[in-house]
This record gives C-alpha cells, sequence and structure tokens, in this order.
C-alpha cells in the first residue's frame, strides 16, 4: 500500500519511560567498545566508583515502540535506512535513572518517487522526578520505497560540511572487538539479525554481519570526547554526523577533527584497516 503521508504526520506517539541502572551504563560503555584492555583506559565508564553515562547513550533511552512498523503507514519497511543521528545536550546525563521520552514526528520530506522520503523524528529526555529536559535526539530515516506521496523537499536538513582544503587538526584511533555487534545488541537494545545472523546480513546483501550504526555513534562520541573535551561528558553540547557506509566488528575507527572556532569542530570517521569513510559531516559542539 502506499504511504499514508499524513497518518505519519499526525501518528499519537505515546511517552516512554526508561528506568536504567548503573549496570546499564556500564553495559552500554561496554557496547561502544570503552573497555578493550584491562585495566581500561577511561575507568569512569565502566567502573561503578565514579561512573559517569557516556553522553551518547541518551540515543538509546526512553526510545518507546517500533511504531513504524504499523501497516497502516504503509512504510517500506525493507528499504527503511537510518540517514543521520543528531543529539543536543542540556545536562550531563545521569550514571541512573528514569527518564520519560517525548516523541513527534518532525517533518516529513519527499524526494521524488524515485528518491524516497526522509522522515525526521525528535524525542526530549526528561528526569521523571524533575521535569528537567536532558537531552534532545534527532533522527532521519530514508524511506527510499515511499517517495512519491505529494510532499514537499523544501527545509531538508543541510548536512554540516567537512573541511576538504586542510588537514584535520587531531586524529584518535579506536579499536572495536570481533564480538562488538553482539554485546552491543544488549546494549543499545537493537536485535535486528543482520548484525548477528550471517544467513539475514547476506540477504540483506553484506558478506557478514554489520556493526550497529549508533554503535559506530557512540565510538565516534568516545572520540570527540577525548579530542575536545577532555574526556569530560559534561562539556559536550552537541554530536550530529551521517551514516555513510558500514562497519565491520573488529575493525577500527579512525576520528579526525577540524576545529572551526571556541567550542564547535566537524569530524569524519574512516575505517583505517578499509580507508573507507562510514561517518561523515559530523558537528560537535562543546565547552571550550
Amino acid at each position: 500500500m502506499p504511504l499514508d503521508a499524513d497518518k505519519l504526520r499526525h501518528w499519537p506517539i505515546a511517552d516512554s519511560v526508561h528506568r536504567y541502572t548503573a549496570q546499564d551504563t556500564i553495559l552500554y560503555a561496554l557496547g561502544v567498545a570503552a573497555a578493550t584492555e584491562n585495566p581500561p583506559q577511561d575507568p569512569q565508564f565502566v567502573y561503578e566508583r565514579g561512573l559517569k553515562a557516556l553522553p551518547t547513550m541518551a540515543v538509546v533511552l526512553a526510545g518507546g515502540d517500533f511504531w513504524l512498523g504499523d501497516p497502516s503507514l504503509g512504510i517500506d519497511l525493507t528499504r527503511l535506512l537510518h540517514g543521520e543521528q543528531f543529539l543536543r545536550l542540556h545536562r550531563p546525563l545521569p550514571a541512573s535513572g528514569t527518564l520519560v521520552g517525548r516523541h513527534r514526528v518532525e517533518a516529513l520530506y519527499d524526494k521524488g518517487a524515485d528518491k524516497g522520503a526522509v522522515l525526521i523524528l525528535s524525542r526530549q529526555l526528561h528526569d521523571q522526578a524533575s521535569d528537567e529536559l536532558l537531552a534532545e535526539v534527532r533522527m532521519s530515516i530514508f524511506l527510499r520505497g515511499n517517495g512519491g506521496f505529494g510532499g514537499s523537499a523544501e527545509g531538508q536538513p543541510r548536512p554540516h560540511a567537512v573541511p576538504s582544503d586542510r588537514p584535520a587538526d587531531a586524529a584518535l584511533d579506536l579499536p572495536t572487538r570481533p564480538e562488538q555487534a553482539a554485546l552491543y545488541r544488549l546494549a543499545g537494545a537493537d536485535p535486528n539479525p543482520i548484525h548477528i545472523d550471517a544467513g539475514m546480513a547476506r540477504r540483506a546483501g553484506f558478506d557478514r554481519p554489520i556493526l550497529h550504526g549508533l554503535c559506530s555513534y557512540g565510538v565516534a562520541g568516545r572520540a570527540v570526547l577525548k579530542l575536545l573535551c577532555g574526556n569530560e561528558p559534561a562539556r559536550l553540547r552537541r554530536l550530529d554526523l551521517r551514516f555513510a557506509s558500514p562497519v565491520y566488528p573488529g575493525e577500527t575507527l579512525r576520528t579526525e577533527v577540524w576545529r572551526e572556532g571556541p567550542g564547535r569542530a566537524a569530524f569524519q570517521v574512516r575505517v583505517v584497516e578499509r580507508d573507507v569513510l562510514v561517518l561523515s559531516n559530523g558537528c560537535a559542539e562543546f565547552d571550550a
């Protein structure tokens, strides 16, 4: 059935409540490869004494149900891609707590019958006890099979440009482990079988299971913290990027950053072993 654009724009998304513990916070950090050595280089993210939450954990909190799969919407789920991830931080995430996610469909753009559609979803994360806004999580979803419904393509977010006229100001290589996708499936609550089932991965067009895009995002976030924020989560304010190409578990991710002014930088991420750009158009803002 064709996309029901009006129903999609006005879908009533219920608030979601997410209680998480210090153990969950540690598991997320392990899921984004924060402890590939023993003792770990960053114990504050994986040790309950003085534990701090990685800012990128916000993208897996209070996500709610997968309502996009409702058949009445007409979304072609076989051609759905996570295109971009955006994160705005107002307060540091507590190491444990209960958050309320308030969701909305922010925008829907029609790129044309042969080009698909772009859906922008947003979620505000509030502390349940105080109602304080901690973070805003936004994502763009590329609906490759649902373009041509008669909507407009005007107003789409423009990707952040990464400088091409000068080398990066700093770079950091961070490894992932061969079992990284299996671990992140628990940490990120993403059970998609293409990340662990070789047969399903081949049917999706990959020669072996791939790493979750949000796992790579979390690794990039760790690199940005080290390179720009003195490894202090409270200093990070924004982390946006575009997913460019799949990563395989066990590969090394090189994050390159270009300072653009006080408290602002562009970045991108390459797989070292294959010299392939996997995360592009990155933008970070931080307390300088």
